[in-house]
């Protein structure tokens, strides 16, 4: 490989690792809310709420079904008029992360919902609140899977931020279109593959060892 491609494929793999790390901590920080909120809201939570669970549990539905290559295109105004461009790096951010947040939420909601109910009880009955139970109960004991369903939010959007190189969002995916699949580039597509499965495989191993530290069951 020149010189040439080779700042080239280090420049995408920049570019990935941005919109990936910039939308990770986006579905993060609205992502675990709503997830916290449909577990309190639901059937027996702590804070009930069936008509805002099945509003919640709709939108975060409705966004899910939508395959991400459609929403890519379908947010187009919304990313012109948030980051002023519907192409470049900075706007793929705006439907990766409006992509990743439905999924992890649904992630969360998962991990919490199999927090030991024995536990939330026995908070209520020392008189705490449901502040003090989200902060002492629900969040601690479901963070190994919460981290666990971060690392693999952050590996689905690797994959997303490849296919938004389709639509000249820059990244590897961008770079293996344009080099390795229009100019027949063999070299740049190996290039471009190897450096996913390495990406992918350092951050699965690093959620993985942040799991194991977290999990009081080990």
């Amino acid at each position: 490989m020149s010189p040439i491609m080779l700042e080239l494929l280090m420049q995408s793999l920049w570019e990935t690792i941005l919109m990936t790390a910039a939308s990770g901590v986006i579905s993060l920080v609205f992502g675990l809310p709503l997830g916290l909120a449909l577990v309190i809201t639901s059937r027996g939570g702590i804070a009930e709420n069936l008509w805002l669970n099945g509003v919640l549990g709709a939108v975060i539905n409705a966004f899910r079904s939508v395959p991400f290559i459609i929403l890519l295109v379908a947010l187009i105004p919304v990313t012109r008029l948030i980051v002023g461009t519907s192409i470049g790096t900075w706007a793929a951010i705006v439907p990766l992360s409006i992509a990743a947040t439905p999924y992890y939420a649904r992630i969360a909601e998962v991990s919490l919902r199999e927090v030991d109910r024995g536990l939330i009880e026995a908070v209520r009955a020392m008189g705490g609140n449901r502040w003090t139970i989200i902060r002492e109960v629900l969040i601690p004991e479901a963070l190994p899977g919460i981290v666990a369903g971060f690392t693999v939010t952050i590996v689905t959007l690797i994959g997303a931020s490849a296919m938004a190189g389709a639509i000249g969002a820059g990244g590897l995916g961008d770079l293996a279109i344009r080099y390795g699949y229009q100019r027949f580039e063999t070299a740049v597509m190996v290039a471009v593959v190897a450096v996913l499965i390495v990406l992918v495989c350092g951050i699965q191993w690093f959620g993985d060892r942040v799991v194991e530290r977290l999990d009081h069951r080990n």
